[in-house]
C-alpha cells in the first residue's frame, strides 16, 4: 500500500514582513486542511480537502471561490461510496474539474468530473484501474478541457496509464511501444501530479521520472539522483518542482527509522535545466519545506507547517540556492501556490464555517530585496530607457522579463559579459528579470520610471 508523499517545510532568515489574511473556507467540520490549491486566475481558485484533527477520516469534499476568496464555497465530492479516497483533483475553470479516488485495499480506482461546478458528479474510465491485486490509480491531471491523462501502477509489464481529447467522455490506453517498461517491483506514487509548460511528470519507488511531452501519447524514463521517491515510511524520498518545462528542482532527503519514530538524516537540493534529463550535483539543503514556483520565473515560495521548527513563508530567487523570510507567524502554514508575485495562497485549518482554513498572501514578493545575486548586475536601477546587464563566468545565457502578472515581456539568447538593453517601450512600474545558464538561475527586480 502506498501513501501520499510526504513534503517538507522551511524557514529561513528574517527580512521584509509580508503578511497573510486569513479566509473562510466554510467546511462545517472542524480541521479541515486544504492539501491542493489550484488557481485559475485570480478571481477562481480550487482547493480540495482532508482531515486536519489527525484522525485520518476519509474526506471527500471541497472548496471554491470565484471572487479572489472573499468568499469560499464548500461542496461534496459525490462519488456513491464513503470508503473512496480521493487522491488529485483537476479543475481547468470555474466550472469543470476531475477528480481521482481508490479505495487502498484493493488498489481499484476511479474518475469522476463535474461540469456544473461540483453539484454533480458523474464517473468516467469506468473500466479502467479495476483490477483487483494490481491496480493502483495514482491520479488524473488534464492540459485543457478536452486532453487530460488518468495514470497509475503497472499491470503486469506495462504502466496502466489511459489519455482523452474529449474531456474524458472516452479514454485509450497508451500503446506499449510509447511507454518505457518499468522495472521489476517497480510502481508510481499516490500524490498530486507534477505539470509545467506542456509537460507531466510522475515519480516512482526507483528514483525514476517519468515525462510527456504531448499530453500523454508518449513518454520518456528518466534518471534522478536518488533512490526513491518514497514517504516517511521508506529510507529514501524526495519530491520534484517545475517552473516550466524545462526549469525545477528535486529535493531528496533519507530516514533513520526506528520502530516509532523517523529522523531526517541529510537532505539534497538539485536542479535540472531540461526538464529532468540531467541534474546537478547536490547542494546541502536543511529544514522541511513545502515548495512552489511562481510559475515561469526561478522564485520558489516555501511555506511551514510544522509547529515543532516554527512557522512562516520564505523565498528563494534562485531556484533555492538561497533563501530569505517574509513572514514569520505562529499559525501553520499548509501547501501554497502562486500565480504571480503578488496573488497566491496557502492551505490553513478550519475553525467553523465562518473562521480560517485558507490565507491569501498580501504584499507582493516585489518587496523581497533580490539583490544579493551571485551572477547578474543590472544598472542602472530604476531606469528610464536603457539598462545594462553585467554577468560574471559564463560564455551565454538566456535573458526573460516578466511583469507583475506573469506576462512574459521578452525572452533571448545573449553572449558577453555586457549587453544594454532597451526598456524605453515598457510602462512604468515593476518586472521581474531572469537570468538562466547551465544550472544557473537568478531573479532580480527592476523599475521602469
Amino acid at each position: 500500500m502506498k501513501k501520499l508523499l510526504l513534503t517538507l517545510t522551511l524557514i529561513g532568515s528574517l527580512a521584509n514582513a509580508q503578511s497573510w489574511n486569513s479566509q473562510a473556507t466554510g467546511f462545517a467540520d472542524a480541521s479541515r486542511g486544504i492539501s491542493e490549491i489550484h488557481i485559475i486566475d485570480a478571481n477562481t481558485v480550487w482547493g480540495l480537502a482532508f482531515d486536519g484533527s489527525g484522525g485520518g477520516a476519509v474526506v471527500q469534499e471541497f472548496t471554491r471561490t470565484t471572487n479572489g476568496g472573499t468568499t469560499w464555497t464548500p461542496g461534496i465530492i459525490e462519488m456513491g461510496n464513503a470508503l473512496l479516497e480521493i487522491n488529485s483533483i483537476c479543475p481547468v475553470n470555474a466550472t469543470t474539474a476531475w477528480v481521482s479516488a481508490l479505495i487502498p485495499a484493493d488498489g481499484n480506482g476511479v474518475i469522476f468530473k463535474t461540469t456544473d461546478a461540483g453539484l454533480t458528479w458523474n464517473q468516467q474510465n469506468a473500466t479502467g484501474f479495476q483490477t483487483t491485486g494490481s491496480s493502483f490509480l495514482n491520479g488524473v491531471y488534464f492540459f485543457n478541457a478536452n486532453n487530460g491523462v488518468s495514470y497509475g501502477d503497472p499491470l503486469g509489464t506495462e504502466f496502466e496509464i489511459y489519455t482523452s481529447s474529449n474531456g474524458g467522455d472516452s479514454w485509450s490506453p497508451v500503446a506499449a511501444a510509447n511507454m518505457p517498461n518499468p522495472a521489476s517491483g517497480e510502481y508510481g506514487y499516490n500524490s498530486e501530479p507534477v505539470a509545467a509548460g506542456g509537460s507531466f511528470w510522475f515519480t516512482t519507488n526507483k528514483g525514476k521520472l517519468y515525462r510527456t511531452t504531448d499530453m500523454g501519447v508518449t513518454w520518456l524514463k528518466l534518471n534522478t539522483p536518488i533512490t526513491d521517491f518514497g514517504h516517511q515510511g521508506t529510507t529514501s524520498s524526495g519530491r520534484i518542482i517545475f517552473s516550466d518545462a524545462n526549469n525545477g528542482i528535486l529535493i531528496g532527503y533519507t530516514w533513520s527509522n526506528s520502530s516509532t519514530t523517523a529522523t531526517l538524516t541529510s537532505t539534497k537540493l538539485y536542479t535540472t535545466t531540461n526538464g529532468g534529463t540531467t541534474w546537478s550535483a547536490g547542494v546541502t539543503y536543511t529544514g522541511f519545506s513545502l515548495l512552489s514556483y511562481i510559475p515561469g520565473t526561478s522564485i520558489i515560495v516555501a511555506t511551514s507547517a510544522n509547529t515543532t521548527t516554527g512557522t512562516g513563508t520564505a523565498v528563494s530567487t534562485n531556484n533555492g540556492v538561497t533563501w530569505t523570510t517574509v513572514e514569520s507567524a505562529i499559525a501553520q502554514r499548509g501547501v501554497n501556490a502562486f500565480i504571480n508575485p503578488t496573488t497566491g495562497w496557502c492551505g490553513g485549518y478550519s475553525a467553523d464555517p465562518f473562521t480560517d482554513g485558507i490565507y491569501k498572501f498580501s504584499g507582493a514578493l516585489a518587496n523581497v530585496d533580490f539583490s544579493k545575486n551571485n551572477f547578474l548586475k543590472v544598472y542602472p536601477n530604476p531606469a528610464n530607457n536603457n539598462i545594462t546587464v553585467s554577468v560574471n563566468n559564463v560564455d551565454s545565457y538566456k535573458l526573460k522579463m516578466i511583469d507583475m502578472l506573469g506576462k512574459v515581456i521578452f525572452e533571448k539568447q545573449y553572449s558577453g559579459m555586457e549587453n544594454t538593453i532597451d526598456i524605453s517601450n515598457l510602462n512604468s512600474g515593476a518586472y521581474f528579470l531572469t537570468f538562466i545558464s547551465d544550472d544557473k538561475s537568478e531573479t532580480t527586480k527592476i523599475i521602469k520610471n
